[in-house]
C-alpha cells in the first residue's frame, strides 16, 4: 500500500505521515528532507543556485546518510531547499529514489508536496494537510526555538509565506492537492486528531 501526504511547509503533514506510518508499520520517507539535503549541499559548496547542473549532479550523487536531521532543520536550509525545488533537473534526479521507496514491502508512506500529483500519482490514499499561514508560522516558530534556532515570528511568517508562493507558482509539480485527496485542515486540529482523522477515512475507504 502507499499513501501519499501532501502539504505546504508547517501544516503538519510529516506528523501526519509519521503517525501513519507507525499505525500500520510502513516505510516513511521525509520526502522535503531530499530537497533539503541538496539545498544544504549547495549552501555548503557556495554554489549559485542558477547552476542547474550543479544542483542536478548533486542530487544524482546524494547520500542519505552523510547529514543530521538537526542540520536540515534551519530556516536557511529551508529556503535553500525551496529554491532547488524549482529546478527540474533536481527534480527528475530525485523522482526515481521516491518512486523505487515507494514500492518498499508491506507499504510505505511518503510526504512532500507532489507525492499525489506527480511522484504516486496512482497511490492508494492521498492526503493533503494544510493549515492557515498564521497557524503554520506559529508552529514553525515555535519548533525552531525548541531546536535552540534564534528567529523572530515576523521572521518565520515571512519565510512561509515567500515559500508557499514559490511551491505553488513553479512550473514544475506545484504544490497543489490531487484531485482525489483528501484534506485534513489542521488549524484546529492537534495532531491526534489529525491522525485520527486520516485512519477513520482510510477505513472507511476500506469497508
Amino acid at each position: 500500500m502507499i499513501i501519499a501526504v501532501d502539504g505546504p511547509s508547517a501544516a503538519g503533514k510529516g506528523t501526519l505521515a509519521r503517525g501513519l506510518a507507525q499505525h500500520f508499520g510502513y516505510h516513511f520517507l521525509d520526502t522535503g528532507a531530499l530537497y533539503r539535503m541538496v539545498g544544504l549541499k549547495m549552501l555548503r559548496a557556495g554554489a549559485d543556485f542558477s547552476e542547474a547542473v550543479r544542483a542536478a549532479q548533486i542530487a544524482q550523487e546524494l547520500d542519505v546518510n552523510e547529514f543530521e536531521d538537526a542540520d536540515l532543520r534551519t530556516e536557511a536550509v529551508g529556503a535553500a531547499a525551496s529554491r532547488v525545488a524549482v529546478i527540474p533537473e533536481v527534480r527528475s534526479a530525485l523522482l526515481q529514489f521516491q518512486r523505487e521507496f515507494a514500492k518498499r514491502e508491506p507499504g510505505a508512506v511518503l510526504d512532500g508536496r507532489d507525492i499525489g500529483t506527480v511522484i504516486c500519482p496512482h497511490a492508494d490514499f492521498k492526503f493533503f494537510v494544510t493549515a492557515s499561514a498564521k497557524a503554520r508560522s506559529l508552529r514553525r516558530f515555535k519548533e525552531l526555538l525548541g531546536l535552540g534556532i534564534p528567529v523572530t515570528l515576523e521572521g518565520v511568517t515571512a519565510d512561509i509565506i515567500a515559500r508557499d508562493a514559490r511551491d505553488a507558482s513553479r512550473a514544475t509539480a506545484p504544490t497543489k492537492a490531487a484531485d482525489d485527496a483528501i484534506v485534513v485542515d489542521t488549524t484546529l486540529m492537534t495532531a491526534a486528531e489529525a491522525l485520527k482523522f486520516a485512519l477513520a477515512a482510510i477505513e472507511t475507504s476500506t469497508k
